[in-house]
């Protein structure tokens, strides 16, 4: 699987398909998902805490790069697991946020 050939429908489903399999769900509350959302994004932070700007457009190149992708899949993780637990269509929220925002920040 990678992003050019994987819907996010496919993505929500396997994360549901985890949480599932083992029990989860009693857990997986928005209140819930929501703080484990800000922890993960806060540990993914953690990664950049101390680079300069230089080392973190580089990070990819070093040991943490493992790590890093680790963070964000837990926070995207989360984020699905949000969007399951709601009925977000995500894709239709993107967009509609991105619409609203290019009308916020319009092209200079």
């Amino acid at each position: 699987m990678d992003d050019k050939n994987t819907k996010i429908q496919v993505l929500k489903e396997k994360v549901s398909a985890f949480v599932k399999q083992r029990n989860w769900e009693k857990f997986h509350n928005p209140k819930n998902l929501s703080m484990s959302i800000a922890i993960e994004a806060s540990e993914l932070m953690e990664i950049f805490q101390w680079l300069n700007e230089k080392e973190s457009w580089e990070i990819m190149n070093s040991r943490e790069a493992t790590h890093l992708k680790e963070e964000l899949a837990d926070v995207i993780i989360y984020c699905l697991s949000l969007a399951n637990g709601l009925n977000i269509d995500v894709t239709a929220a993107i967009e509609d946020k991105i619409k609203k925002n290019s009308i916020k920040y319009p092209i200079s």
